[in-house]
C-alpha cells in the first residue's frame, strides 16, 4: 500500500472518532445560538439601550474624523454581544457542573460482604433459632 491510502485510512479512522462527531454537532449548535443571541442584543438589548443614548440603535453611533468615519457603536454592539454570550454559556456551563456534582454525590452503593461477614452472619442466623 502506498502512504497515501494509509494517509486515508487514518483520516477515516479520524472522522470517525466520536469526538471529531461531538464537535461538528458543537459547532452547527453554537452558530443557531449565535443567531439567537445576535437577535437578542439587536431586537430586545439595544432598543433599550438606544433610550439612553438617543439612538434606536448602537451602530448608528459614529464620528467622523476628517475623511474617516469611526463607527465606535458597531464596536460597543460587538462587546455587549460578546459580554452577553460569554454570561449566557457561563450560566450553561455552571448548571451542567452542578447537575454533575449532583450524580457524583450520590452516595456509593456499599461494597459486597465479605465471606467473613457472610459465615458471621449465618453462624449469628443460626444461634437465633436455637
Amino acid at each position: 500500500m502506498s502512504k497515501a491510502s494509509g494517509f486515508l485510512t487514518e483520516f477515516k479512522t479520524f472522522i470517525a472518532r466520536g469526538n471529531v462527531m461531538d464537535m461538528a454537532v458543537g459547532v452547527i449548535i453554537g452558530g443557531a445560538f449565535s443567531n439567537i443571541t445576535n437577535s437578542l442584543i439587536d431586537d430586545v438589548v439595544m432598543p433599550f439601550l438606544g433610550i439612553f443614548t438617543n439612538s434606536i440603535s448602537f451602530a448608528e453611533l459614529a464620528v467622523e474624523v476628517g475623511p474617516a468615519v469611526v463607527r465606535y457603536g458597531n464596536f460597543i454592539q460587538a462587546v455587549l454581544n460578546f459580554l452577553i454570550m460569554a454570561f449566557v454559556v457561563f450560566c450553561l456551563v455552571k448548571a451542567l457542573n452542578t447537575f454533575h456534582k449532583k450524580k457524583e454525590a450520590a452516595p456509593p452503593p456499599p461494597p459486597a460482604p465479605t465471606k467473613e461477614e457472610i459465615l458471621l452472619t449465618e453462624i449469628r442466623d443460626l444461634l437465633k433459632e436455637r
